[in-house]
């Protein structure tokens, strides 16, 4: 019953005026007084007091003293009608052991005037539990808006890239159309004044007869001008031709570019990431805008910007088509994994064949004597290995090369960025030239020539819109000259292979270098010598142990991956320096200051043959090489050595032409064909024709 009435009492004070009151728990950290808060009562309502009065009596009765938190809740100045006739005072607030004993009849201390509220450890304990749990809250609070704010930032800055780019695809798109539209009234204007030319004509023909003489000269003077008015159209339509190629080809670049998806649904399965396509595909677009961009500041774009363009252009598909060969390689890996146990079965078997397809034509290339039916030499005094003072000089230029490479070590693989582009920048400088050089004569020649000198001499020239000069790095020299001659060697393996005329050109230019710049020529020998060992000659023995790919790499092979290259393609690769050599040897640069001897003349020419007719032949390549070298260099040595060079192909087609023939099968008869008609028709006419291609001016003779 009692339990039930303090219940009431509670339910009594919280609805009470003060029992509405709202908790501040922070009173404390805000260093405000207690005591001052307790001056004032709280006044109790009529209700409130009657049921205080009941538990008051109740507890008398049971014994017992009121509860001091009941007590503190008395009014200060209670109704007389509300309080029992007897005066009870509230008991002052005592802790949860000061109930006094029925038994003590003295008489209870008066209570104080102001109530003071004390704080059990429990609520102090469990103030503090609320405190850290609000701290710890606070602090997660602070941690996870950081990261939903750095999150935000950063899709926040993908977005704004993503339509960076999509706004610059856009103005590419709308200069696309923007040019069509400016073309169309061009080609309105032009209409127009073809028009007003016609109406000029008839006019003048009308006015003709009127003043002869007033009108020749009117006409002569029409006539130069519509000359150059016609050269002009016709460089502008030629210009114009290029920027519409270059239109052409951005609005061809931004269509493959639309085909690479970086977000390439089956990316999470087959493990394929596009990024890296896109990027470039990105970069490739962005160059073309802006080889376009330059191109309309000075009115019309250069042939070199369209080669750029197309270049452009052929990159992005080879782009795409590594995308889509990439793709097709991702999606079919499932399926030749289950096949891979087979396919490694039948690699072996081709290999193994390769192998010894490989050895049976190397036992074809190893150097034997040749003997008659009788067992006894055909010709006696050949040797199989070179002339000491040959070889002598073959390592002195391959000691050179090799101190040239190690000249620049710090440009063959340089970490710092700067120094990489100095590199390429040297590179390109060094190397373009040379790849521009074709059948041309004349001032493009020259112009030619001078760069590469100039580079030579430290001067600083212009290499794709820049000034590159050796004098960037300390080790710029170096690298130019090791990289000018192996681009010349390259040439004559790659152009003059394939062009036999282009020979001519490239040796007058890689001549009149050589003269002015003596160490470039020794770097031209050294890899000339190192490619086609057949140039010394030389013919590199087999020794037991050496590796057989190895081995045909000494003979001048190309072996990738274990396949050795084409009989007809190795041919061709050593035709094309042989001839380059034989060019270099009998031609000078026409525009030289001084006069002087050739730095490689004919004579190393004649040299090349004594020691070509003193070595044992191989078969195909023997026959080839001498015809080749004849062909471009025969003329030469016959007006320099007359009588002395008719003997020598005496010599090659009574004695030595025989030991090629003995050793050629049906099948590689060809070279030999091609050089017994040479013999045959220099003997018949004493003379070899000029090559075909060779420019025929008397200034391009050494």
């Amino acid at each position: 019953m009692a339990v039930e009435r303090r219940w009431e009492t509670l339910e009594a004070l919280k609805a009470s005026p003060k029992g509405r009151l709202r908790y501040d728990r922070d009173w404390l950290r805000r260093g405000e007084d207690l005591l001052a808060l307790c001056h004032c009562s709280p006044k109790l309502s009529p209700s409130l007091g009657r049921v205080l009065d009941r538990m008051v009596a109740q507890d008398l009765q049971e014994g017992t003293r009121p509860s001091s938190s009941v007590s503190n809740l008395t009014s200060e100045s209670p109704s007389e009608d509300l309080l029992p006739a007897e005066n009870i005072s509230a008991p002052s607030i005592v802790g949860t052991h000061g109930a006094k004993s029925p038994a003590d009849s003295r008489p209870a201390p008066a209570a104080p005037e102001v109530p003071f509220l004390l704080l059990s450890p429990r609520s102090v304990e469990v103030e503090a539990f609320i405190r850290r749990y609000e701290e710890d809250l606070r602090i997660r609070g602070k941690e996870q808006l950081r990261l939903r704010q750095a999150l935000q930032e950063k899709t926040g800055r993908i977005a704004s890239e993503m339509a960076s780019e999509k706004l610059k695809r856009f103005e590419e798109v709308m200069e696309v159309k923007c040019h069509q539209e400016y073309q169309s009234m061009q080609e309105q204007m032009e209409e127009s004044s073809k028009e007003v030319l016609g109406k000029q004509e008839k006019l003048k023909e009308e006015h003709r007869h009127r003043a002869k003489i007033i009108n020749l000269k009117l006409r002569d003077a029409e006539l130069q001008k519509q000359r150059q008015q016609e050269q002009e159209r016709l460089r502008q339509e030629e210009g114009r031709a290029r920027l519409e190629r270059l239109y052409s080809i951005q609005e061809e670049v931004l269509q493959l570019n639309q085909q690479i998806d970086p977000k390439y649904e089956h990316k999470e399965v087959l493990h394929v990431d596009m990024s890296g396509y896109s990027n470039r595909g990105n970069q490739i677009c962005g160059l073309l805008s802006g080889i376009i961009r330059s191109s309309r500041e000075r009115t019309l774009p250069t042939q070199e910007d369209v080669s750029t363009g197309e270049r452009a252009l052929l990159e992005m598909r080879g782009l795409v088509g590594s995308m889509q060969q990439e793709l097709t390689t991702a999606i079919e890996k499932v399926r030749k994994d289950a096949e891979a146990a087979a396919a490694a079965a039948v690699v072996a078997s081709e290999r193994q064949k390769e192998a010894e397809k490989q050895q049976q034509q190397m036992k074809l290339h190893t150097v034997t004597p040749i003997e008659d039916p009788g067992g006894k030499p055909l010709v006696e005094g050949l040797r199989v290995k070179p002339n000491s003072l040959v070889m002598k000089r073959y390592r002195q230029l391959q000691d050179s090369c090799a101190q040239c490479l190690a000249a620049f070590s710090g440009l063959s693989s340089p970490k710092d960025p700067q120094i990489k582009k100095i590199k390429m920048e040297l590179q390109k400088a060094a190397t373009i030239p040379v790849s521009q050089i074709s059948t041309i004569s004349g001032s493009q020649l020259r112009e030619i020539f001078d760069k590469i000198n100039n580079l030579l001499l430290g001067k600083p020239i212009l290499s794709g819109g820049r000034s590159v000069c050796v004098t960037l790095h300390p080790e710029g020299l170096d690298f130019v000259h090791y990289k000018l001659a192996e681009k010349f060697v390259k040439q004559g393996e790659e152009e003059v292979a394939s062009h036999h005329e282009a020979a001519f050109p490239i040796a007058v230019v890689a001549s009149g270098i050589w003269e002015l710049h003596p160490k470039v020529g020794d770097l031209l020998l050294a890899h000339l010598h190192k490619k086609c060992p057949y140039a010394v000659p030389f013919y590199p023995a087999y020794k037991e142990g050496t590796p057989m790919e190895e081995y045909q790499r000494a003979l001048g092979y190309q072996v990738e991956d274990g396949n050795v290259e084409q009989q007809d393609n190795f041919l061709k690769r050593m035709s094309g320096m042989i001839r380059l050599y034989a060019a270099i040897i009998q031609l000078r640069w026409p525009y030289r200051d001084k006069q002087g001897g050739h730095p490689h003349g004919l004579n190393h020419g004649w040299q090349w043959l004594a020691q070509m007719l003193n070595t044992e032949p191989l078969v195909d390549v023997t026959a080839t090489l001498l015809f080749d070298f004849l062909e471009v260099c025969g003329n030469a040595l016959m007006k320099q050595y007359q009588v002395q060079f008719l003997k020598l192909i005496q010599l090659i087609k009574e004695d030595y032409f025989p030991r090629i023939e003995k050793i050629t099968s049906s099948g590689q008869m060809g070279s030999l064909t091609r050089l017994k008609q040479l013999l045959e028709q220099c003997l018949q006419r004493k003379d070899i024709p000029l090559p075909k291609g060779f420019l025929q001016s008397s200034f391009w003779r050494s």
